[in-house]
C-alpha cells in the first residue's frame, strides 16, 4: 500500500468485522465474502481466457461487481496460466492453455511419482524433486534430468567439475523456462498488489485468508501432484510405512516453507485446501492414521509460528467434525463445502471461524424466495454469537445470474446485523 493511502471508515469496518469473525467474536454484522471467479467473464461480456490475459479489463470488471454487490471482500479468477505456459505444465489446464477460450481451470492429475520412487524421495527430497519429478511434470523442464546428483554440491570446489552439465542445450532450455516462469510470477504479483491497492481505495480490503502461504495436508500433498488418487489409495494398503514416512518429510518441508514465506512477505495467513480427507474418500480408521494426525500437527505448528490457517473442507466432513474440536481454539477458519452447516455450527462453533452457508446449486437454480430463506436461516443459526463469514460453498460463482447474487447480498445485509 502506498504511503498516501488513508483507509476509509468503510475499509476499516470491513477489516474489523472479518477479524472479529476469525477470532470468534461478534462483529457489527456478518461479513460477506464473494469469490467471483469466472462469473466476472460473463458479467463483463468477455471470455474466460481474456479474464486471465487482460488484467486491466478483469480488474475493471472486479471493481464494478464489487461496487454493485458490496461484499466485505471479493476476488476474481484464481491464478495465472502464464507460469504453466512457461514450463509446459502437464498438471493444469487453463482457458487458452490446453482448453478452449471458454474453458474453466482444471487440474489434470497424473502419477508423476511412481511407487518405486519412495526410497529416492525419502533419501533426498530435493534431488528427487529437481532431477526426477520436475522433468516428468513439466515438458520444458525435461533437461533437468541431465544434472548430476544435487547432493554432490556439498563437495565444494571438487563439485565444480560437474558444472559443465549446465551447458547442455536441454539444461539451458530448462533454466530459461524457469526464468520465464519467474518473470511471469513477478508480473502476476505486481498485478495482485495493484489490484489490492485499487480495491482498498474503493473501501474493500483483500481476502486475507487467501493472501499467504499455500500448503496442503501432508496426505493431499503426496496425492495431488505426486501419486494421484489411484496411487495414494493403493499406497495406504501396500506401502503404508513409506507413505507415513513421506508425509512426515513433506509436513516439515511445508511448515518450513510457510514460516519463511510469511516472514519474508509479512503475511500471517496460510490457505489449506483439503482434497481427500472428507467422508467419501477414506474410512475413519484410515483418516486417523494417514490424514488427521499429520494435518493437525501441521496446523498446530503454523499457529505456534503466528500464522492463521484457513482450511477449505471440501466435500462432506459430517463424520469428522469432532476431530476439528482438537484444533487451537480461535486460531483457524474453515470453509465448508457440502457439510451440514448447521451441524458444523453445533460441533465446532466454539473452535473455529465458520465460512460458507450458501450452496452453489441453490444460487444457480433457486428462486429469490428460497435464496432469502436460506440466507435468513444461516444468519440466524450459524451466525449466532459471531465467528461466521457468509460465503458460497465454493470460492467460485461461475454460472450464477447477477440477480441471484443481488438477492443473496441484500439478504445477508438485512438478516446479518447483530
Amino acid at each position: 500500500m502506498s504511503d498516501e493511502f488513508v483507509p476509509s471508515p468503510e475499509f476499516l469496518a470491513r477489516v474489523q468485522r472479518m477479524q472479529d469473525a476469525v477470532e470468534l467474536k461478534q462483529p457489527d454484522q456478518i461479513p460477506l465474502v464473494m469469490g467471483f471467479g469466472y462469473f466476472l467473464a460473463d458479467y463483463g461480456g468477455i471470455t474466460r481466457q481474456e479474464l486471465h490475459d487482460n488484467w486491466e479489463k478483469s480488474q475493471e470488471i472486479l471493481e464494478k461487481a464489487t461496487l454493485q454487490f458490496q461484499p466485505d471482500t471479493s476476488f476474481g479468477a484464481w491464478g495465472t496460466p502464464e507460469q504453466s505456459k512457461a514450463v509446459g505444465d502437464r498438471m493444469t489446464k487453463w482457458p487458452g492453455y490446453r482448453l478452449g477460450e471458454q474453458g474453466s481451470f482444471q487440474f489434470d492429475e497424473h502419477e508423476f511419482m511412481k511407487p518405486e520412487d519412495y526410497d529416492a524421495l525419502l533419501h533426498d527430497p530435493s534431488d528427487f524433486a529437481i532431477r526426477t519429478y520436475l522433468p516428468r511434470a513439466f515438458e520444458k523442464l525435461e533437461g533437468l534430468a541431465m544434472l548430476p546428483n544435487l547432493g554432490m554440491a556439498l563437495y565444494g570446489y571438487y563439485s565444480l567439475g560437474n558444472t559443465a552439465a549446465l551447458l547442455a542445450p536441454p539444461v539451458i532450455a530448462a533454466l530459461e523456462a524457469l526464468k520465464a516462469a519467474g518473470e511471469a510470477t513477478a508480473v502476476f504479483q505486481a498485478q495482485q498488489m495493484a489490484s489490492a491497492q485499487r480495491m482498498a481505495a474503493l473501501g474493500f480490503p483483500g481476502p486475507a485468508f487467501l493472501v499467504g502461504a499455500l500448503v496442503e495436508a501432508p496426505f493431499d500433498f503426496m496425492s495431488d501432484t505426486l501419486r494421484g488418487m489411484r496411487g495414494i489409495m493403493l499406497d495406504m494398503l501396500r506401502l503404508p510405512d513409506k507413505l507415513l514416512a513421506a508425509e512426515e518429510k513433506v509436513l516439515k518441508t511445508q511448515v518450513d516453507y510457510a514460516v519463511s514465506f510469511c516472514k519474508a512477505t509479512g503475511f500471517k495467513n496460510a490457505f489449506i485446501p483439503l482434497h481427500r480427507g472428507s467422508d467419501g474418500f477414506m474410512s475413519l480408521k484410515q483418516f486417523e492414521k494417514f490424514y488427521w494426525p499429520q494435518l493437525k500437527e501441521m496446523v498446530v505448528q503454523l499457529v505456534e509460528a503466528g500464522i492463521t490457517p484457513t482450511m477449505y473442507y471440501e466435500g462432506v466432513w459430517d463424520k469428522r467434525l469432532e476431530y476439528l474440536t482438537e484444533l487451537p481454539k480461535g486460531k483457524t477458519a474453515g470453509l465448508f463445502q457440502d457439510s451440514d452447516i448447521f451441524k458444523v455450527k453445533e460441533v465446532v462453533g466454539d473452535t473455529l471461524c465458520i465460512m460458507g452457508g450458501m450452496p452453489i446449486p441453490l444460487l444457480k437454480n433457486g428462486s429469490a424466495t428460497e435464496i432469502r430463506e436460506q440466507t435468513h436461516k444461516v444468519c440466524q443459526e450459524v451466525g449466532k454469537g459471531g465467528g461466521f463469514m457468509m460465503t458460497s460453498t465454493v470460492l467460485e460463482l461461475e454460472g450464477i445470474e447477477p440477480e441471484s447474487l443481488q438477492v443473496w447480498a441484500d439478504a445477508t445485509r438485512e438478516f446479518g446485523v447483530y
